[in-house]
């Protein structure tokens, strides 16, 4: 199994607050090496904020960096750069999570003498009640608070308790007691299975991870995140595990514990980290046992806006009006896991307001909105799709979201709503945004219907930002050179880089994503050729005539504005037949 060993970790005092008399001195720090006025700290106190320090970078009078670099000059002590800093196993194990938190720092390296550790603030006073928790010398390194932040995260991770639990169920020979093995699941939370699988959760979406795959795979039983986009494996674990693992996910879910042929839906709701979490579980039967995938929803996160999705202003702009049309359809299309759902919530954000009545019809309710009638597909009890958005219609909606169109009864029925006055959103799983369109019509929906209801199709997918934290120059290799100049990219004003890899993001050179977005606005002239059922090519050739750029085309400018790399263009998006 591979995974970190267990280290011992100090116990006992785990908090010196923070104190007025902290703030004063940072105060007096930043006045005295001329980076902040006076005047200026008692506007920052108006400020929301636990500390001086948060203030003053709320109210955008200096920047965390600044900060960071005032404490080390007036304190004599360096500034910890995670760019190269990869804090060691053994450092990191001499304080818990919660202390490290607390005590806002933590320990890099340790040697017979001294704990290098990164800290907020390096007074004396701190490092001496630190020295003490530690029951060691201090050395000190500045950070700022968003690295502190992300460093922590990083270093603390739940699946690095694992070990000692996976040893504990196997200490336990639970799998030949199958009946007693069941009633442990369900009932006793300190067991070892029950830990296994809360820890793989919980760093799960500590780890920004969309979702976790639990898969047999001969006596071994793998578990991978997917994050940004990119599945990483975790954890390689004993293939004697691997059956309650499932059992205790299949509980949570609601689902059939003795059922391991058929397929299974489930969901769940918890708690983590204080986020409220809901997850969608899927089971299917596959060669060695049963293969899990967890989608991860966290209602937690900040719903996005239109102009923090990626989209180029001119497009926002026309999307924006778009979106406000009194009826018709705008239809986001797409990949799983392609941002669909993240642009319709942003779209419908737009929209929200007192004097309209705006509806969805979705599987599953993602996030809830307060002023937003949302319904929850539930085929057990007959709500579907299509009688969901029949049921609709009756509601006197003005905007409608359905949450995915999957079959021809719903999509003629959202056809004909966006024909009869209301305004429709949708997603709709597809290329780009003209093989939406010749979707609709494989479905079986008279091209008259598509060309009179279809008011625009957003086509969209997601590639990875690279890290600004450990950005470096380089040089493309001749295919990636080729490639922009094919879709009229051209070099960054100040030459490539690329992300090589640090802390902060899991050394893949890569964190977070942004959207990349292909928009058909259908005209007279793209009506008269659906009308005529065109080939695809022609209608393509049309709308790029008349302004549509293309997704390789806007991908390679978010590479010429050094947002990405072109490698990450031609891995997440479809080249061939341009």
């Amino acid at each position: 199994m591979r995974l970190k060993g267990k280290h011992t970790k100090v116990e006992g005092p785990v908090a010196v607050a923070r104190t007025d008399e902290d703030d004063e001195r940072l105060g007096r720090i930043l006045v005295a090496a001329g980076r902040v006025q006076p005047y200026q700290l008692d506007v920052a106190r108006t400020q929301d904020g636990d500390s001086l320090g948060v203030k003053l970078t709320s109210a955008g009078i200096v920047t965390e960096d600044v900060i960071a670099q005032t404490l080390a000059e007036h304190h004599r002590v360096g500034v910890a750069d995670f760019r190269t800093l990869d804090p060691e196993d053994d450092a990191v194990a001499l304080l818990t999570r919660d202390q490290a938190t607390t005590l806002d720092a933590l320990p890099l390296f340790v040697d017979d003498d001294a704990v290098t550790v990164a800290v907020l603030d390096p007074a004396p006073e701190r490092v001496q009640a630190l020295a003490a928790v530690l029951e060691r010398e201090v050395r000190p390194l500045v950070t700022t608070r968003r690295n502190l932040e992300r460093g922590i995260a990083s270093a603390y991770r739940a699946t690095g308790e694992v070990v000692g639990h996976v040893q504990a169920f196997e200490a336990r020979d639970v799998l030949r007691r199958e009946a007693e093995q069941l009633e442990t699941i369900s009932v006793n939370e300190e067991a070892p299975v029950v830990q296994v699988v809360q820890k793989v959760i919980t760093q799960a979406l500590r780890d920004r991870a969309s979702d976790i795959h639990v898969e047999p795979s001969g006596d071994r039983v793998r578990v991978r995140y997917r994050i940004d986009g990119a599945l990483v494996e975790v954890l390689d674990l004993p293939g004697s595990i691997g059956p309650a693992i499932v059992s205790r996910v299949k509980i949570l879910a609601n689902m059939n514990i003795v059922e391991r042929r058929r397929p299974q839906d489930g969901q769940i709701s918890m708690d983590v980290d204080g986020r409220e979490v809901d997850i969608r579980v899927s089971t299917t039967a596959v060669v060695g046992g049963e293969k899990v995938v967890m989608r991860l929803l966290d209602k937690s996160r900040p719903l996005f806006k239109l102009e923090q999705l990626g989209m180029p202003v001119d497009t926002a702009a026309r999307y924006t009006q778009l979106i406000h049309s009194p009826f018709g359809m705008v239809i986001c299309a797409g990949p799983t896991g392609g941002g669909k759902t993240t642009t319709l919530y942003a779209s419908l954000g737009e929209l929200n307001s007192t004097d309209k009545n705006l509806m969805t019809i979705e599987d599953p309710v993602e996030y809830t909105f307060d002023s937003i009638n949302q319904i929850q597909i539930n085929e057990q009890a007959g709500i579907t799709f299509a009688g969901g958005l029949k049921s609709i219609l009756r509601q006197d909606p003005d905007v409608i979201l359905v949450g995915e169109i999957r079959d021809v009864d719903t999509a003629r029925i959202a056809v004909q709503s966006a024909l009869t006055g209301h305004f429709v959103l949708s997603s709709l799983h597809a290329t780009e945004a003209v093989s939406a369109l010749y979707r609709l019509l494989d479905m079986g929906i008279e091209a008259f219907l598509i060309a009179s209801s279809v008011t625009a199709v957003v086509a969209q997918r997601l590639v990875r930002r690279s890290c600004t934290s450990c950005l470096e120059p380089y040089q493309p290799s001749p295919e990636e050179i080729a490639f922009l100049r094919t879709f009229g990219g051209s070099e960054p004003q100040n030459g490539f880089f690329h992300g090589t890899g640090c802390h902060f993001c899991a050394h893949t050179g890569y964190l977070e994503r942004i959207g990349v977005y292909e928009m058909l606005v259908v005209t007279d002239e793209v009506r008269e050729l659906i009308v005529d059922r065109a080939p695809h090519d022609q209608m393509r050739k049309l709308a790029r005539s008349q302004g549509m750029r293309t997704l390789q085309e806007q991908a390679v400018r978010l590479v010429s504005d050094g947002v990405t790399t072109a490698s990450e263009v031609m891995r997440s998006i479809y080249v061939a037949g341009v």
